[in-house]
């Protein structure tokens, strides 16, 4: 083919040539347009045929035949070398996958499109079908009701949201079980109680619970502060010594309104598995204030077995008069609750901190306040997988 184009082209200009000058200059004209117009069919057959070539050697460069595709990327370049920028790279749609618009509509209402989906099968509703046949009784042989049970003890009592959610990925029939408006107005309810009885301004118990601002209960809150202090002279009077302190703040929570307290040198690698056993324990609560700012106060004491222990080593009368302290300490804190980079309700920063004394033998309550300076660093939410790895209970 490309033969033939050059020898048109090489006829037209030969007879051009053999015209006198005296010829009419309309008859110039038309043999030089033709002329045009054979060079610009030659260059759309060139580039057809290198479109052609180059298109076999992105084909064979998928499917792994890259040997294949440098012959077929090689006689496409030396035919057209700038070929691969005069490609339009822009896929037809496929038929057998349906048009990105109509997906993008089906994404909007997904679980009515799921809904639409499901199959009715011996008059009976059916959440799942199995991909292939099977000998053993399949899991779409349970009721949605019972499904719905076990999906609770994957939430557990321990509000465990995320696996939920990994858990509807599964198929459509798992999509619609894992939005199962119960699930998520039971776990609203464990988090804020009573005041969540209304859904306004939300559209649904799981948007709540995904944008309503709350404590995580999948991790632990961790603030870390560092400072430098000077040490004593040392005896010949030449220097003094500098200290780098540094100990590290954890919190807790859980939804049932307790929370675990902690503050410890030690690094979180060591800490976080031990914040299952006896340290500072007590409540919490959310209060959402006319400011539209969630805060979070937390009151926290040792354990009383704790202190009988603690006072019986420090008492030196302790054999005489084994009873317990006669006074009881308390913690008082108040944080901000916040969001921070990707992650949702990841910081808290400190608005509040005191200590409670309470003797016993009077009734006097003493209330020491500290002064919020750098020393309180803001906690920030760190994700512990194995809080969720076990249900104990269903939700």
């Amino acid at each position: 083919m490309e033969f033939f184009v050059e020898l048109n082209v090489f006829r037209a200009q030969w007879m051009s040539e053999l015209k006198p000058n005296s010829g009419s200059n309309g008859g110039n004209r038309g043999l030089s347009s033709r002329a045009a117009d054979l060079r610009r069919k030659q260059e759309l057959a060139r580039e057809e045929k290198a479109r052609e070539l180059f298109l076999k050697a992105v084909e064979e460069e998928e499917n792994g035949a890259v040997y294949e595709a440098i012959k077929y990327y090689r006689r496409a370049m030396q035919i057209v070398p700038d070929i691969e920028f005069k490609i339009n790279y822009s896929r037809s749609p496929d038929p057998d996958g349906g048009n990105e618009k109509d997906m993008d509509g089906e994404i909007e209402d997904l679980l009515a499109y799921f809904h639409q989906q499901l199959t009715l099968q011996d008059n009976s509703l059916k959440i799942c079908v199995p991909e292939v046949e099977m000998t053993q009784m399949h899991i779409s042989a349970l009721p949605p009701e019972v499904l719905i049970y076990i999906f609770r003890w994957v939430v557990s009592s321990d509000l465990d949201l995320r696996a939920l959610e990994q858990l509807s990925l599964v198929c459509r029939g798992f999509y619609i079980c894992a939005r199962d408006p119960e699930i998520w107005r039971s776990a609203c309810l464990r988090v804020w109680g009573r005041s969540c009885t209304k859904l306004v301004p939300f559209n649904s118990w799981r948007e709540m619970f995904l944008e309503r601002p709350r404590v995580r209960f999948d991790g632990v809150y961790i603030s870390k502060t560092a400072y430098i202090r000077q040490g004593e002279e040392s005896l010949d009077g030449f220097y003094r010594a500098w200290h780098q302190v540094e100990y590290y703040r954890y919190l807790r929570f859980f939804p049932d309104g307790q929370v675990m307290m902690l503050t410890t040198p030690e690094d979180p690698l060591v800490t976080v598995p031990r914040l299952v056993e006896s340290i500072m324990c007590g409540h919490y609560r959310l209060s959402q204030d006319t400011d539209n700012q969630t805060k979070v106060f937390v009151v926290v004491s040792k354990r009383k077995e704790e202190k009988v222990a603690e006072y019986q080593r420090n008492s030196r009368f302790c054999r005489r008069n084994p009873a317990a302290p006669e006074t009881e300490h308390s913690f008082h804190v108040g944080l901000q609750l916040s969001s921070g980079g990707r992650q949702s309700f990841n910081k808290l920063n400190w608005i509040h901190h005191s200590c409670h004394i309470n003797y016993r033998s009077t009734g006097e309550t003493v209330v020491t306040a500290f002064d919020l300076d750098q020393m309180y660093a803001s906690f920030f939410f760190a994700r512990v997988k194995s809080y969720t790895a076990f249900s104990e209970r269903p939700l």
